[in-house]
């Protein structure tokens, strides 16, 4: 019997994993009646937590999001790139600095690699409406060596 154990133990150790996750869930920063924001994490070894507490087609100033990370890496300096697309072709780039050696904005500017990233409070963002349709945006969260600490693919439905 103790044969036959070790034996099914060890294949399954060593047998292919395609039925195991190949990518990571599709989470919810937002639903409300009209809005739907949707998230999945682009980076395969790690996963994140976001989210923001008005879902509304009107996104006022000073939003207040919730978002948590384990560093990978020490952040002297913090990066936010987001692109926007419709149907697949680029309409939207910018780039956001989050923390800078000389002008922390944060109270995590300056975390070390295996700390933890949490941020509740507002955001500053110009007010806009945010027009029907489907829109998809990529968000990358680098440090100063351009090394991604976050990735996420985000669908943006508004009916």
């Amino acid at each position: 019997m103790k044969t036959f154990i070790a034996a099914f133990l060890i294949w399954t150790l060593a047998s292919p994993r395609d039925n195991c996750l190949s990518a990571w869930p599709t989470h919810t920063a937002c639903k409300s009646g009209n809005l739907e924001v949707l998230y999945q994490s682009c980076d395969p070894s790690q996963d994140f937590g976001f989210s923001f507490d008005q879902c509304s087609k009107e996104i006022k100033p000073n939003l207040s999001i919730k978002f948590g990370l384990i560093l990978r890496e020490d952040i002297k300096e913090l990066f936010l790139d987001v692109a926007l697309f419709v149907k697949g072709v680029s309409f939207l780039n910018f780039s956001y600095p989050i923390c800078e050696e000389d002008l922390p904005k944060f109270s995590f500017c300056g975390r070390r690699k295996g700390e933890q990233i949490y941020y509740a409070g507002p955001v500053n963002n110009p007010g806009f409406e945010v027009p029907e349709g489907e829109y998809q945006a990529l968000l990358e969260l680098y440090d100063e060596k351009r090394f991604v600490l976050a990735c996420a693919n985000a669908t943006i439905i508004r009916s």
